[in-house]
């Protein structure tokens, strides 16, 4: 087996897990490939048996890797997934932070996890995306989000009126601080801090929410994912601010954007025993006392 490992840096502390993640493959005559620049990172703290090959960019990995492994956060997993790309190489988090929705292995159980990996002892969750388009192509071949596309305000100012039509029908012009459109898989991630709604991952659904509304009778919006929705801002200035995932750009407000659902999936690694109610009542800490 091949196992490609992702990261970026993490606290001196943590070392000793991946250390123990480095020699549980070890163990089992795993072929390990890891990102070069990560290795630059671990290589003088960590030990390996063998030698790892490394990899720069998403090309190297199509029939280089059975798997990727991400080691940090949600974040980190967000970033691993512009390496992968349409590949359809299944992708596993094992977490370094702190909440940890799709980094859901924890440090703790990073052996449990890996063993099951290797025993065949796994389900692949696919995981819907969003694709934006805009006439610059201002993400380039990276152009979807597993999480979010957000449009923001670029300063502290006024707000900004986004304008949102689904299937060229108006929905609502937004007066806020910015929108956020969801995957079912951000619905835990910037929209639930904004008040909107969680979404199973299987669900087929986008979520419009609006950041700092100002109209107070404006709530999110749940509609099927094979709607097309299109964006124009307005506002005092000439540029605003899009979001996707964990990258970002300034566009002009002339600029109309266009979403759409991506034509390929991530497929999350999970454990048996593991499903998205679990995640969201363990993270959430949901029927818990939490005065005991």
């Amino acid at each position: 087996m091949r196992i490609a490992l992702f990261g970026k840096t993490f606290a001196d502390e943590l070392f000793y897990y991946f250390q123990q993640l480095v020699e549980i493959l070890d163990r089992h005559d795993v072929q390990v490939i890891i990102h070069q620049p990560f290795y630059e990172f671990v290589r003088n703290r960590i030990r390996f048996d063998k030698e790892p090959q490394t990899f720069i960019a998403h090309h190297e990995l199509p029939g280089n890797a059975d798997f990727m492994f991400s080691i940090g956060g949600d974040g980190t997993m967000l970033d691993a997934i512009t390496l992968i790309r349409d590949s359809g190489i299944p992708l596993m988090g094992i977490n370094l932070g702190r909440m940890g929705f799709l980094s859901s292995i924890s440090k703790d159980e990073i052996n449990q996890a890996v063993t099951a990996l290797l025993k065949g002892e796994y389900t692949l969750d696919k995981r819907s995306m969003l694709c934006v388009e805009t006439p610059e192509h201002l993400f380039g071949e990276i152009n979807y989000a597993l999480n979010e596309l957000t449009v923001n305000k670029k300063d502290t100012g006024s707000m900004i009126l986004v304008h949102v039509y689904i299937d060229n029908i108006l929905l609502n012009s937004y007066w806020a601080d910015g929108l956020i459109i969801a995957t079912p898989t951000g619905s835990t991630a910037y929209s639930l801090s904004c008040n909107g709604p969680i979404i199973t991952p299987d669900s087929e659904n986008f979520v419009i929410t609006p950041i700092a509304t100002h109209n107070l009778t404006v709530r999110p919006v749940v509609i099927p994912d094979k709607s097309v929705i299109r964006l124009k801002v307005e506002g005092r200035m000439s540029q605003y601010l899009v979001g996707l995932d964990s990258r970002s750009a300034i566009i002009d407000s002339s600029t109309e954007i266009v979403i759409r659902k991506e034509t390929f999936s991530i497929n999350l690694v999970q454990r048996l025993n593991d499903n998205f109610f679990t995640t969201i009542r363990q993270k959430l800490m949901w029927g818990r006392d939490v005065r005991n």
